[in-house]
């Protein structure tokens, strides 16, 4: 299809475009007065127990740990580890990221700690789904060690280091309308090139069924001539 046949065909259905129009304006609107959304946001660390060589726990942060950490993280990412939170009330949407608190030379992720969000319409809700994870989180970690029979005063514990605080997201409304203007724009195009040819078709349907019509039978006419022939 040309460029001018395309401008003719958007010139002929303006109808569906102008309905494009209309939904994408009402979309606007919804991106400019969003429902506010709340952020919350909580770090734990994964501790090694007190040694009698090694007292401060926060100086003795070995990856092990944090590969021990991951693995409880994966288990709260699976669909069982899902349903078990769904199950405890959490609510929204959440998200675990295993954290490198180290210098720009440590390697990722093997600092044992622990970013866990969670986003809400209700702040308190945020701050309570954050605070549900974490100790799941705890849970999974403390049957992960009583599994290998580990003594209670050698097992690893979960520090809470920073406590969540929902924080209001403020979403970037100018991208918003420019996404809601494309899918607008290609959707109303689609939609009036296939309504054109729809009705293309049915009018093109429409004269073949009145042509087929228009030629049963013999017309009385026809007759006339046949039989002044015969006399």
């Amino acid at each position: 299809m040309s460029p001018g046949e395309l401008f003719r065909t958007l010139r002929r259905r303006w109808y569906v475009l102008v309905l494009a129009a209309l939904l994408a304006a009402v979309g606007a609107l919804q991106v400019l007065r969003p429902e506010p959304t709340y952020v919350s946001s909580a770090i734990v660390v994964l501790k090694p127990p007190v040694t009698g060589n090694q007292p401060n726990q926060f100086a003795n942060l070995q990856p092990p740990l944090a590969a021990v950490s991951y693995a409880a993280v994966q288990q709260l990412e699976s669909p069982s580890g899902r349903d078990e939170l769904r199950a405890a009330g959490v609510s929204g949407t959440y998200r675990l990221t295993p954290r490198n608190s180290g210098t720009s030379v440590t390697p990722r992720y093997l600092i044992p700690s622990l970013q866990v969000q969670a986003e809400h319409t209700d702040p308190g809700a945020a701050d309570q789904s954050v605070l549900k994870i974490v100790e799941a989180y705890r849970e999974h970690l403390a049957d992960m060690q009583a599994e290998q029979r580990i003594p209670a005063a050698a097992r690893m514990s979960v520090t809470l280091l920073v406590p969540p605080a929902a924080t209001p997201q403020t979403p970037a409304k100018s991208r918003g309308l420019a996404g809601t203007a494309l899918l607008a724009g290609v959707c109303g195009v689609a939609c009036a090139l296939w309504t054109d040819q729809l009705l293309a078709r049915r009018n093109r349907r429409r004269r073949e069924g009145d042509g087929a019509g228009s030629g049963c039978g013999d017309p009385a006419g026809s007759r006339v001539p046949t039989a002044a022939a015969a006399r």
